[in-house]
């Protein structure tokens, strides 16, 4: 990884755990948030994993509070530079219980099947 590209990764962080801090006040149940990227097709690549605690607090978040956190992600990479042209590309939801129940709690072998 170049000099440039550990500067983008090292700003991706920044502005994701800002939004994963911001996200955490407003929406119950939601507990982090990750993302991976092929930075030689960055952004295009960029995906952004919102986890929540449970399936049931995934579901019932609402449309509305999806669409807010997408935002607050969507913001915060903007402060550092990153746009992205349609966020709902590149963010999606999912669940601890998910994760364990179909890949034992393996997250890096669900998020490299995304």
């Amino acid at each position: 990884m170049n000099k440039t590209t550990k500067k983008l990764e090292k700003n991706v962080i920044k502005a994701l755990t800002q939004a994963c801090e911001s996200c955490k006040e407003f929406v119950t149940g939601f507990d982090w948030l990750t993302h991976t990227a092929d930075y030689s097709d960055f952004p295009a690549s960029l995906h952004i994993t919102c986890v929540f605690d449970s399936e049931d607090a995934k579901v019932a978040a609402t449309v509305s509070q999806h669409a807010s956190m997408m935002s607050e992600i969507e913001n915060h990479l903007a402060n550092y530079g990153v746009t992205l042209k349609k966020i709902e590309r590149h963010v999606s939801f999912d669940s601890e219980q998910a994760c364990t129940r179909e890949h034992g709690g393996n997250w890096q072998l669900r998020l490299a099947q995304h």
